[in-house]
């Protein structure tokens, strides 16, 4: 009978530590999906201003 009730809170924490490990990733994972698109708008802006001042000059 103990058995059963260690196999059954061993399956409790694995799925608990699972959830928290894949909550973590996930918000790594996100934080770097927003950097590359912080990335991406950063470069047209400067591009953008960087043609709109250029033209200024001419």
């Amino acid at each position: 009978m103990t058995k059963n009730i260690w196999t059954i809170l061993g399956v409790i924490v694995a799925v608990v530590l699972a959830w928290w490990i894949v909550s973590a990733l996930f918000s790594v994972l996100w934080f770097v999906v927003k950097l590359a698109i912080v990335l991406v708008v950063a470069v047209g802006v400067f591009f953008l201003l960087r043609s709109v001042f250029s033209r200024r000059e001419d």
